[in-house]
């Protein structure tokens, strides 16, 4: 995904209490972000007590703010990047973040979402439109690090609270605030799957092709910073062999025709570590052409899309990083609602930092719990979430599998 994209990369995240742990099981791990005090004060509307995980499927946790809701003025903004990247925007955040809202109590006219498909210029032009309509938020989840924090800098000169959505926007503005999930983390997650999923399928000598998202985005760098940081111990002592890692990209084309002649000049490669289901799919495809048999050749991904959970009932993919879009929608709407109505955000909704590399700043962050999920555990999360249907999951492709996995 960018998870999606899931997906800007150059930061560390400052966890504000606990070390996140990893707990590994076979090809499945959890963990869970920390959490801690701050300095803000409470709001006096009632609602200090929601926390990251407050914010379930069933979207409940909103009702609690429907008198902040009723407080605050003006219009909330919401940009999205692209359709391309990732499926996830419009298949996910757009109707996620619509329900967050009203399930707050906004009507369609206090809030509006757009797409600026992949263009920088469309983003600025929807941004300035929101503005010219009484915008008192944008929620932003910039194309861009450099676009974003010209978008950004010009709503906080005229007064507006600016929200980093997903990605975080360096060079932004102080002030600003970003919720997301821990992205070192994610990425940790994809290097201990890969390693599962070796184990697992007994590949021997493993010779690994490392596939990066696009180093513009900076969550891109914090995934490849997990998990190349898992994977080194095994380059080093020579367990595992690191082939190559040619130039990252969310476009899954261009990942297909680098695969493919990365493939082709190392014929030896027998395992991949791919940041995303799209990029992942796009390798799958082709490993599929040329006969590679399931449960041979570990990928990994993100963003739990309904082709890359069919991918791992295959047996193609070892897992894909889950992470919730539900909580992170519900999260942002939350934090949209205090800003709006000229309130500070509760100090037990912020529940860490991450840093601006590029202002050497701390950005004071809500940030969200992502889960690995493989075969094993896709019906206690992903059917359990109801992010999926089973009747959407279990095509013929896969019906047999899904039995095997218990997915009804």
């Amino acid at each position: 995904m960018k998870p999606g994209p899931s997906p800007f990369g150059r930061v560390t995240l400052v966890s504000a209490a606990t070390v996140l742990a990893l707990a590994l099981a076979g090809c499945g791990s959890s963990s869970k972000p920390s959490s801690s005090s701050s300095t803000t004060t409470p709001g006096s509307t009632g609602t200090s007590n929601l926390t990251p995980d407050s914010f379930t499927a069933d979207f409940s946790a909103m009702a609690q703010l429907k008198s902040l809701a009723g407080k605050g003025k003006g219009l909330v903004g919401v940009l999205l990047p692209d359709t391309t990247t990732s499926t996830r925007y419009e298949s996910y955040d757009r109707p996620y973040l619509t329900q967050a809202f009203k399930a707050a109590g906004l009507s369609n006219a206090q809030f509006k979402v757009d797409n600026a498909q992949g263009s920088a210029q469309t983003m600025q032009t929807q941004a300035d439109a929101d503005i010219t309509n009484g915008a008192t938020v944008l929620l932003i989840d910039a194309i861009d690090s450099g676009s974003g924090a010209a978008i950004e800098a010009n709503a906080k000169s005229k007064g507006i609270a600016v929200i980093d959505y997903d990605r975080l926007t360096l060079g932004g503005p102080k002030g600003r605030t970003y919720v997301s999930f821990d992205n070192v983390n994610v990425g940790k997650f994809i290097g201990n799957g890969e390693i599962s999923c070796i184990q697992a399928w007994k590949v021997n000598k493993p010779n690994i092709l490392i596939m990066d998202g696009d180093p513009t985005d900076n969550n891109a760098k914090l995934f490849a910073q997990g998990y190349n940081e898992v994977l080194k111990p095994k380059f080093d002592s020579g367990a595992y062999v690191k082939v190559g890692e040619p130039a990252g990209t969310w476009t899954p084309s261009i990942t297909a025709t680098n695969f493919d002649q990365q493939f082709t000049a190392h014929p030896n490669i027998n395992a991949v570590v791919t940041p995303n289901d799209d990029n992942a799919n796009a390798v799958i495809a082709d490993l599929q052409r040329q006969k590679i048999p399931p449960k041979t050749f570990p990928t990994t991904g993100q963003d739990a899309s309904l082709t890359g959970l069919q991918n791992i009932l295959k047996g193609f993919q070892c897992g894909t990083v889950y992470k919730p879009i539900t909580a992170e929608a519900q999260a942002a709407v939350a934090v949209a609602l205090y800003l709006r109505a000229g309130e500070p955000v509760p100090p037990a909704l912020l529940n860490g930092t991450t840093k601006d590399t590029q202002t050497n700043s701390e950005v004071q962050s809500v940030l969200l719990t992502p889960k690995w999920v493989t075969a094993d555990n896709i019906n206690a999360t992903i059917i359990k979430d109801k992010w999926v249907t089973p009747a959407d999951l279990c095509v013929a492709a896969v019906k047999q599998a899904c039995t095997a996995a218990g997915i009804q």
